[in-house]
């Protein structure tokens, strides 16, 4: 197939105005921090009445096995703001989630109805969003070393798009899917990120010259460009190297005659307060390096669900902990999930998850503790713990120690916010423990609540 054959992809996106269309407070909001404000404490609301309706119900003394497992609390309305904070701060990055992220399917149909795309990165997950009534044209499968099955299978199933970084690669798809679209993964400077890839991933900008070169050899049609900062990146500077290496890369793709028209920018976007300043960054080197016919993706993962998962998790085991010299008194609390479980995002995704108190039955003013943040270290009355989960292996532990007020026992709950991303889709059945777990669902949005018919 000739380079120039295949057109641009078409948009896919809802447009600012119109999401204002489904949910009219954003049109009609005069102050944007206000609307934001009240949702927020709406969905402390939400969460808190789900947290206390399912704990409440569970009395550890006579439940049933599973009952009192630890489970989820998904705000629905959190993911849909963060959405409009994307469209707000990078509105010509069109946005393709990062299924491996959190495969959540209620996640998924909501991103599906926003117009989102999505990233992919095997035959599972691909089957997952096309099952959900995604067109295979919203979904890049970014995966730059790819199971010849599963490529097999994309092409059957008309996923076109596609990303490659070696020779090897560009042959598989010549074999197996020679319409393919195809973007050059190049390496980036991901040294700030939680998770590093390129050492994995990516082609040097000295060998792009000779794999363009194979490519139109072969006459395969290369579109785009893709790079990855890494996971959880922290270094604004280093997208403005990659968005430079990927206009390089672009010459040299134009040089021999390929039309490309896509850059994708990858992941690596976390949803805390330094979102707007690596936006900024990234939207300016875009304008800087590529005209606006260039359409422009991104894979945020993180980004859009790590603040809107809650999980509660109940105290089964108790060891008290006495220091003779010290004169204090200790305890080791054994929870029921760890990091075999949803707590995987502590060794694979260098998460420091907060344990605060949900339900204590010996608190003398409230049983119910939600959103108190009566914790911390040498205040008076504090009682230290250490944290640990339910399996038999001695790494099976929440990081460091943690003070509490209240003296928690069996049958206890503690919750951990901010445990949307890279939890629940790496956990493991070790030890006989389950691996998945129950996920009760609220929406603060809605907006987000008219999209899925709530």
């Amino acid at each position: 197939m000739a380079p120039s054959a295949i057109s641009p992809i078409p948009d896919y996106k809802l447009s600012l105005q119109d999401l204002k269309s489904v949910d009219q407070s954003l049109g009609a909001a005069q102050n944007p921090c206000l609307h934001h404000g009240v949702a927020q404490s709406l969905s402390k609301q939400l969460i808190a009445n789900a947290l206390k309706a399912r704990v409440d119900a569970v009395d550890p003394d006579t439940c049933d096995p599973g009952d009192d497992d630890a489970f989820f609390v998904a705000d629905l309305g959190e993911v849909y703001r963060q959405h409009l904070r994307w469209k707000k701060n990078l509105a010509r990055v069109k946005p393709h989630y990062a299924v491996k992220c959190n495969p959540d399917p209620r996640v998924i149909h909501l991103m599906k109805e926003l117009g989102l795309g999505f990233d992919c990165a095997s035959m599972n997950e691909i089957e997952t969003v096309l099952n959900m009534g995604v067109d295979p044209s919203r979904i890049i499968y970014a995966q730059p070393c790819k199971t010849k099955a599963y490529v097999r299978y994309a092409a059957r199933a008309g996923v076109k798009q596609m990303t490659f970084d070696n020779q090897d690669e560009l042959y598989k798809v010549k074999q197996l899917s020679p319409d393919a679209e195809l973007y050059l993964r190049i390496m980036t400077d991901d040294s700030a990120s939680l998770c590093q890839l390129s050492n994995k991933f990516g082609a040097s900008t000295n060998d792009t010259g000779d794999l363009l070169e194979l490519a139109r050899k072969l006459s395969l049609n290369v579109v785009g460009v893709a790079f990855h900062v890494g996971s959880g990146a922290s270094d604004p500077s280093a997208f403005i190297k990659a968005v430079q290496d990927a206009r390089f890369v672009f010459d040299q793709a134009e040089a021999l005659g390929f039309t490309m028209h896509t850059l994708d920018v990858g992941g690596g976007f976390t949803g805390d307060a330094s979102f707007e300043a690596m936006a900024a960054v990234l939207s300016s080197a875009l304008d800087d390096y590529f005209p606006p016919s260039i359409r422009v993706i991104g894979e945020p993962g993180r980004y859009y669900v790590a603040t809107a998962f809650t999980i509660a998790c109940s105290i089964i085991g108790r060891r008290t902990v006495n220091d003779a010299t010290l004169g204090t008194t200790s305890y080791m609390l054994y929870m029921n999930d760890g990091v075999y479980g949803n707590f995987s995002c502590i060794p694979f995704d260098h998460q420091k998850p907060t344990p605060r108190v949900l339900k204590c039955a010996s608190d003398p003013v409230n049983t119910f503790l939600y959103d108190s943040h009566v914790s911390g270290y040498d205040t008076p009355g504090m009682t230290e713990y250490s944290i640990w989960g339910p399996t038999c292996d001695g790494i099976d532990k929440i990081p460091d120690t943690h003070c509490f007020q209240q003296v928690i026992n069996v049958g206890d709950w503690l919750y951990f916010e901010d445990m949307g991303a890279y939890t629940k889709c790496s956990a493991t059945p070790f030890n006989g423990f389950p691996a998945a777990h129950d996920t009760v669902y609220v929406c603060s949005e809605p907006g987000a609540a008219a999209l899925l018919d709530l």
